[in-house]
């Protein structure tokens, strides 16, 4: 399966608008939030992922050249503000291409393109993302990866932290 992440350009942040729709809505399942009166849910102010001074990475996710979702990345930690550390703010597949190594391939896409220290966060509740990372980021380490469970302002959930600068190809 030829899996590609696409840097994502101003001219694709209406792609991006529309592809954030599936994605909340999926989240809705385990955040309760509801579609707005105007059928759309909201999906935060994403006019900052596309700006580089943000220091966001921003991926088109496709599948033998086809959308399947997205993945934008954050140089700083959500956790710490720490600027050194790659943090996977928003990753998204859909679900035609779920359970297929998409989303394993897109990831480990994305840890070979930024070889520095990663953190990769999960809400709570969200068992079916903590187990798919669990399991990526053991094979893509050899094991060689921390988790802790934050419960404070931070954040609320588990989180995998490792090094992808110390990983053989």
């Amino acid at each position: 399966m030829n899996v590609t992440l696409e840097p994502i350009s101003t001219a694709d942040e209406p792609v991006l608008h529309r592809l954030m729709q599936f994605y909340v809505y999926d989240f809705s399942e385990l955040t309760g939030h509801d579609v707005a009166d105007d059928g759309t849910f909201f999906s935060g102010e994403l006019e900052a992922t596309l700006r580089p001074e943000h220091s966001r990475h921003a991926f088109l996710l496709r599948v033998a050249g086809r959308l399947a979702g997205f993945v934008i990345l954050d140089e700083r930690s959500r956790v710490t503000g720490d600027p050194s550390v790659m943090d996977v703010a928003e990753f998204f597949v859909m679900r035609k291409y779920r359970r297929k190594g998409v989303g394993a391939a897109a990831a480990v896409q994305a840890f070979d393109s930024f070889p520095r220290k990663w953190e990769v966060r999960q809400t709570a509740n969200n068992t079916a993302a903590t187990s798919f990372w669990r399991k990526v980021i053991a094979r893509y380490t050899g094991g060689r990866f921390d988790e802790v469970v934050l419960d404070d302002e931070r954040w609320r959930g588990p989180m995998q932290s490792f090094d992808a600068t110390f990983i053989r190809k």
